[in-house]
Parts: structure tokens; C-alpha cells; sequence
């Protein structure tokens, strides 16, 4: 198989001949039946091994712009009254485990995951704090863009190495995913998640191009793609590298995501009982993370889902300085969507039997400050106060936050790690990006000390260069 970047594992020496999408461009790849499905997805299959040797999968739910860790997970209640905020604490079924009030349904189930509160990342902008926790960029300053490929492509990219498979679906989705401070860096486009936008709770919502079902469409794109091969035959003779090859079984398999039916009716919610619906939470989030389950269940090894939009409040993100937001009032606005939806998806990883192979963690780039500061507002709206209106908010604290992780056949019903009284600083078991993505790497299979890929100028890079998995957190 031909891929765009060399890999190699230390172990084995794999190497294996670059061929980009740019390349593949050249060769027609963009006019493909006027979708650009072909060379930007690397489309997976479902494994054959029985059900014992499946693949392993990861949900990632994140939170972009930094979920406050002590009015969430890692409450503070003896604290002064300008670090505690004003949210009561409410026991969970892990003894001495604590929430704030907010999350009463997650602490009805806290038995089946695990909380990590000791996380502690070096950079205080969102920027570079999401690369820290997307790729381990250990770089402190907010660039435009990544310099490393997140783990997300990272995975996507080396089970790629596996070659094709027969299950229609990507192997990696995006279900309203991260778009900023992620990407597939050096990789290229084709390891990218494939994407899908929008409101799934709408009752209009569709996902665009799969699962056509008009026949006579799928027997005109079936002439196109004859059409094209004749014409590839013509260059075969000076396709040194095979990329052509590759090329066939980029498109095969994007025809097939476009043509079978079967991957329409992996995104189809409607064939959801509406009991489960209801049960995830009739909005937004609710049905992204419902989605995100039937594709795992599917075959899909890597989804992503970003929690951010209306639902956040006024600045639809998590980003609760005071001039964005009120900062409880947004917590309290978002609080039952948020607490329902992951919830619903925990506990069901774990009713359908997924809690071996689907590790669930949630989490965003960092916590909020311990002390309360108050600015005025830039402008009224859900959670925030008329523009000039004195509020108060926390600011970004990469410090200590804490994330959460569930299924993937770890051990649950505990919590990792503490922080001092004010919720400043880790005292107990520190972890970092690089223990955080060793640990998702793991769950994968991926030995991610043993890893390593050819960058822009062929360098070969450590997927991780720092860290290990986190021992409470594999199985």
C-alpha cells in the first residue's frame, strides 16, 4: 500500500514510499464525481477476527475553551468564597468522590468511569494549549496552525497501514468535531476526519454524500469512474510509484461510502428508538454524541465531537472569562444538555457491551483560574449580562483541570490525582499531554514510545516524546 508519509516503529523499521494528495491530485483525483471524498478519507473496514479481537475505538468529547475544574469535577468547598464559587457539592456513587451540583446524573453513575484530576499542561493560550493535548506540541506559543499532526490523524494514519477492508465507514469521523488547533499536519488532508456539520437533533438533518439509493445516480457515477480508468491506462506506463494504485483504492472505497446504503443508515438517528433519543437529550449535543455511539458500534475507530455552539451560551464555547460570560450562569446554562448527553453515552458504551473496546474521555485544553475575577461584559446574551455589566469569570488556568475516561476495559469508580485546597496547583500524581496521549494511544494498540514519522523535511518524529500511559487508565 502507498501512503502519504513513511512511518517507521523502531521495533519493525517500517518505511513505506510517500504519495501525497497532491499527487494525487494531478491525476483528476478533485473531479471524481465533483466530491473531494477520494484522497481526503482513508476509508476503514470492519475487521472479520471475531468479536473477542475487534478494534479498539476512542470517542473523544471535548470541550473547547476549558471546562472549570473546581465547579465541575474537582470541587473546592472549604476553599474562600472568592476561589469556591457558589455551587453546592453532591456525593457520587465512588465513596469520597465529590461534584458540584451541577452534574447529578454523571454522579448517579460515577462508578463507570474514572476522573483524572491532577492534568497540568504548560500553555495558557488556547492556541498552543490545544496542540499540547491534541499532538504533545510542548511549544508554549499560539500558532495559527499545528506543527504536529494530532493523535486523532496520528491513529488514523498507521491502522491505515493495514490495507483495505470491507466496512464502507471512514475510519475516522468528526461528528461536529474540533476545527481549530487540530489537523493532520505532515500527514496531509487524506488522514483528516471525515466531517459532519450541522444540528443532528434538526429534523431536516442529513449527512451529504453517502448512501445514495437512486440507482440510476449510482450507475451514471459508476460510468464516470469506468470512464476515468480508461483514461488512467494511458499513464500507467510512467506511474513510477504506483500511485495510481493507490489512487483505485482511495476512490473504490469512496464509491462505496458514496453508493452503500449501509453507511447512510450508520449516521440515520431516526432508526434510534425515541426513548434512546430522548435518553441522550433532544438538542445539539445530545444527538452528536448519540450519533458518535452508532458509528463505534459501526466500526468507526476514532470519533471526535465537540461540544461548543448555542448550547455554551453567548460566545458558544467554554471560554468563560468574565467579559464572554457570567461564569456560573453559563456553567448553569449548559450544565443539564452537557450532563445528560455524556451520561447517556457512558452508560450506554456499557449496555451495549462497548466498555471493552470504546474508551470515552472527555475533556478541553485546561481548567479556569481558582479565583473568581469580575470585568464587565462585552455584550448580552445567553449566560452574560448587558455589554458594561460587572460579572464575574475565571480565565484560562493550564495549571490543573481534570478530564474524564470511561470504558475501554479500564478499571472505573475512582478518581486520579488531587489538587490543593484552592484548586491551583497538582499536589498527587501530575500528568501531562504526553501521559494523556500515550494513554489513548495504548488503548489503540499503538506503542507510542516505539513510533515515529518522517515530518516535512523527512525527519523522523516521535508520535509522543514525552510521557507514558497513565497506569490507572489502561487495562
Amino acid at each position: 500500500m502507498t501512503d502519504s508519509k513513511p512511518y517507521f516503529d523502531r521495533s519493525a523499521a517500517i518505511r513505506q514510499r510517500p504519495a501525497t494528495r497532491r499527487s494525487f491530485m494531478r491525476f483528476g483525483v478533485a473531479g471524481f464525481t465533483s466530491l473531494s471524498l477520494p484522497g481526503v478519507l482513508r476509508l476503514r473496514a470492519d475487521s472479520p477476527l471475531p468479536e473477542s479481537k475487534r478494534r479498539k475505538a476512542v470517542i473523544l468529547v471535548w470541550k473547547p475553551g476549558g471546562c472549570s475544574h473546581i465547579d465541575t469535577y474537582d470541587p473546592k468547598p472549604d476553599a474562600l468564597s472568592e476561589y469556591r464559587g457558589p455551587f453546592g457539592t453532591i456525593a457520587t456513587k465512588v465513596n469520597g468522590m465529590r461534584f458540584t451540583e451541577l452534574l447529578p446524573r454523571q454522579a448517579a453513575i460515577a462508578d463507570k468511569f474514572t476522573v483524572l484530576r491532577s492534568m497540568r499542561q504548560a500553555a495558557g493560550g488556547h492556541p498552543a494549549g490545544s496542540m499540547q493535548m491534541f499532538s504533545g506540541d510542548s511549544d508554549t506559543r499560539d500558532k495559527p496552525k499545528p506543527r504536529l499532526p494530532d493523535w486523532m490523524s496520528v491513529a488514523n494514519y498507521i491502522r491505515s497501514q493495514d490495507g483495505p477492508r470491507t466496512n464502507p465507514l471512514p475510519r475516522y469521523v468528526g461528528v461536529n468535531p474540533p476545527t481549530t488547533y487540530n489537523g493532520p499536519a505532515y500527514l496531509g488532508d487524506a488522514y483528516s476526519p471525515f466531517a459532519v456539520a450541522g444540528d443532528p437533533a434538526a429534523p431536516n438533518f442529513t449527512v451529504p454524500n453517502i448512501g445514495l439509493t437512486d440507482h440510476r445516480e449510482v450507475e451514471r457515477i459508476d460510468r464516470r469512474v469506468k470512464l476515468r480508468k480508461n483514461l488512467d491506462n494511458l499513464q500507467r506506463a510512467f506511474d513510477v510509484y504506483g500511485e495510481l494504485d493507490a489512487l483505485d483504492q482511495f476512490e473504490s472505497q469512496a464509491l462505496t461510502l458514496l453508493t452503500n446504503p449501509k453507511t447512510k443508515e450508520a449516521f440515520d438517528l431516526s432508526r434510534e428508538d425515541d426513548r434512546t433519543r430522548d435518553r441522550y437529550g433532544r438538542n445539539t449535543w445530545g444527538q452528536q454524541l448519540l450519533m458518535a455511539r452508532r458509528l463505534v458500534e459501526a466500526g468507526v475507530e476514532v470519533l471526535t465531537s465537540s461540544l461548543r455552539g448555542p448550547l455554551c451560551g453567548r460566545v458558544n464555547n467554554w471560554d468563560d472569562h468574565a467579559v464572554n460570560h457570567h461564569v456560573f450562569d453559563a456553567l448553569r446554562f449548559r450544565a443539564e444538555a452537557y450532563d445528560q448527553a455524556v451520561t447517556a453515552l457512558i452508560e450506554d458504551i456499557y449496555e451495549r457491551g462497548l466498555d471493552q473496546d470504546v474508551l470515552v474521555v472527555v475533556t478541553g485544553e485546561f481548567g479556569r483560574t481558582p479565583k473568581i475575577s469580575y470585568q464587565p461584559s462585552t455584550g448580552a446574551g445567553n449566560a452574560s449580562a448587558a455589554a458594561g455589566t460587572k460579572q464575574p469569570g475565571r480565565d484560562h488556568w493550564p495549571r490543573a483541570f481534570s478530564n474524564l475516561w470511561a470504558g475501554g476495559g479500564i478499571e472505573t469508580g475512582r478518581f486520579i490525582g488531587a489538587t490543593d485546597p484552592r484548586g491551583e496547583d497538582v499536589i498527587n500524581r501530575q500528568c501531562g499531554p504526553g501521559d494523556f496521549l500515550a494513554t489513548i494511544y495504548h488503548h489503540l494498540g499503538i506503542d507510542s514510545s516505539n513510533v515515529l514519522i518522517e515530518d516535512f523535511n523527512g525527519r523522523p518524529t516521535p508520535i509522543v516524546d514525552h510521557g507514558r500511559p497513565i497506569p490507572e487508565l489502561i487495562s
